[in-house]
């Protein structure tokens, strides 16, 4: 465990705030705040709060809480107006941050006391005992960024660099000297454009392109920050003395710190050397040492580096087990490519890997571009879920199967949820019910699917394996051919144990056949288990997950073989049976 006397296994559920609690169902293309409405802060009540904790939920991440871009005018509010040509949607990018010190007014039902809501909200998780995430977008800001929240004495980012050189060690932003900022061509907004861009002399886009004519594809409406690295001089480093960027990311993570967030998902940490954060976290952590610190990374080679030098609590899981789920849940895949992730890349430090199948970025399961059908996730989410010691997420709306069927706006038909755009979520409308978020309006197959992820959080939160447990891979010792009809390719085996309590996991990933095979326990993992194998090895069938039964439904049934048979099990498609050994 990464701190004392506390569980890395987390369960950590992403709610985009915007569209939480919206219940207006217009959903029209491009609609207005107006239109189509927004989820506020008040939204998310207590029977809200109260019902994700029972859920199983430990931490809310409640994003795009910090004010971003959008091309909603709140100039009577004093909230400088943006320029359409760099706002992606209606709504704008929460990754397209304006101000640092403030939350988004879309957010608020009274504008003037939106930083008040917000703290309400934070006060109100905590008092239904779960943690609050917010967002920290360490590599960018939006081109329109200016801070008029900022707290005295505070200066804004950018406003004493020396625009005249393309990198300078005390600069916030890299500039490209001499050129003017050329909005892409294709940028057409939505709305009324009153005024053209202007930005000179241009600078770096977020994504690294150090160019004044950026792509329609670039994260154009960003602008990069500067942490001390030439990337034009062979990225050579400048952190002697601490960069002023470095200083100014600290006082606002000691901000929001200070507003009570115990912890921070941060964007493309990958972006931002470590060094940064292995000085800065520290730094927070002197706050609150209970403060946690995710890391949105997507290169394997530098998960070592950013967990020890930089100093984070946990990572994403993406490219390594998020993909090889995906492939199996779209009816591919190799259930071999599990044992390849914790072997090759997480094995020592797997309880620091945040698992997840949805988030605001990925396409959800039950959408044309990816599995067509919320059901097929049950084997991955239990893997997801029970792999290892570490933490689990779900996005908002995962548990009822949300299907985006058309184009909101800016984001398009693309199988996501969008983030650019004001909109009603009708699946996940149904569950809010007028926000008495009591699943009042749910179809009778959303409470099927809901009540599997209900019962395997609560099956999570109570097991001592699944927390605290060691791990042990069964493939190796089932695979090609050694059991009898185990289909490596489909079937995935593995324990999970602690002196109190030894489970075995048998995941069928394929979405079509059922199989009747054996499962071997080699002699490692009976001395590993310190059982006693001089008696017969008792096996109860504690849960069994597919779309018709779970863990309430389940007979339990006792098999009593020697320790050198193989368990023999009926193994339903698209499902995972778990055993209690003995």
């Amino acid at each position: 465990m990464t701190k004392e006397n506390q569980t890395d296994k987390l369960v950590v559920y992403q709610i985009y705030t915007r569209l939480f609690g919206n219940l207006k169902t217009t959903n029209k293309f491009n609609g207005t705040l107006e239109e189509n409405g927004t989820g506020k802060f008040n939204d998310i009540n207590d029977n809200a709060l109260k019902a994700l904790k029972e859920f199983g939920v430990s931490h809310v991440w409640f994003t795009g809480v910090i004010e971003h871009a959008t091309m909603t005018d709140y100039s009577k509010f004093k909230i400088p107006q943006d320029n359409p040509l760099v706002v992606k949607g209606i709504a704008g990018s929460p990754y397209a941050i304006k101000d640092y010190y403030d939350v988004n007014p879309d957010l608020s039902v009274d504008v003037k006391n939106r930083m008040k809501e917000f703290e309400a909200l934070v006060e109100r998780s905590h008092k239904n005992g779960l943690k609050v995430l917010i967002d920290c977008v360490p590599n960018h800001v939006a081109r329109s960024y200016h801070s008029d929240k900022k707290p005295k004495g505070v200066k804004d980012f950018g406003e004493e660099d020396d625009k005249n050189r393309a990198f300078a060690p005390y600069n916030n932003f890299y500039y490209i000297p001499g050129q003017a900022f050329n909005v892409p061509d294709g940028v057409n907004p939505p709305v009324k454009v009153n005024n053209s861009y202007f930005e000179s002399p241009a600078k770096a886009t977020g994504n690294d392109v150090f160019s004044a004519r950026p792509s329609i594809n670039d994260w154009f409406e960003t602008i990069k920050l500067n942490y001390g690295i030439d990337y034009l001089d062979n990225r050579s480093k400048h952190f002697d003395p601490i960069p002023n960027t470095w200083i100014k990311m600290r006082d606002i993570l000691t901000f929001w710190t200070k507003k009570g967030v115990d912890g921070f998902r941060c964007d493309m940490s990958e972006m931002v050397p470590a060094e940064f954060w292995g000085w800065v976290i520290p730094e927070i952590k002197k706050i609150n040492p209970k403060v946690i610190f995710i890391a949105e990374i997507y290169n394997p080679q530098t998960y070592r580096q950013y967990l020890f030098e930089g100093k984070f609590d946990y990572l994403y899981d993406k490219v390594g087990l998020y993909d090889a789920l995906r492939r199996l849940m779209e009816g591919g895949g190799n259930a071999n490519d599990i044992t390849g992730v914790w072997q090759n890349e997480s094995g020592n430090f797997a309880n620091r890997m945040l698992r997840f199948l949805e988030n605001h970025d990925e396409q959800r399961i039950a959408s044309k571009y990816f599995a067509n059908d919320p059901f097929k996730a049950i084997p991955a989410m239990v893997v997801s879920a029970t792999l290892h010691t570490g933490p689990v997420m779900l996005y908002f709306g995962q548990e009822v199967g949300v299907k985006p069927v058309v184009a909101e706006g800016f984001s398009g038909d693309d199988g996501r949820t969008t983030m650019f755009d004001y909109w009603g979520v009708p699946e996940f409308q149904n569950w809010v019910n007028n926000h008495q978020y009591d699943g009042g309006k749910l179809t009778a197959e959303q409470k099927n699917i809901r009540n599997f992820y209900s019962e395997l959080l609560k099956f999570v939160n109570n097991s001592d394996a699944v927390k605290n447990g060691q791990f042990f891979d069964l493939q190796y010792v089932n695979n090609n051919g050694q059991a009898v009809n185990y289909n490596d390719k489909k079937i995935y085996s593995y324990l999970r144990f602690t002196e109190n309590q030894k489970l075995l996991f048998i995941c069928n990933f394929d979405l079509e056949k059922s199989y009747s095979t054996n499962v071997f326990i080699p002699q490692g993992a009976w001395d590993m288990m310190k059982l006693d194998t001089k008696a017969p090895i008792s096996y109860t069938n504690v849960l069994s997950f597919d779309k018709y039964s779970n863990s309430q439904t389940i007979n339990q049934q006792t098999k009593a073989i020697s320790f050198l048979e193989a368990l023999s099990v009926n193994l339903a498609p698209n499902s995972v049976t778990v055993f209690e050994i003995k």
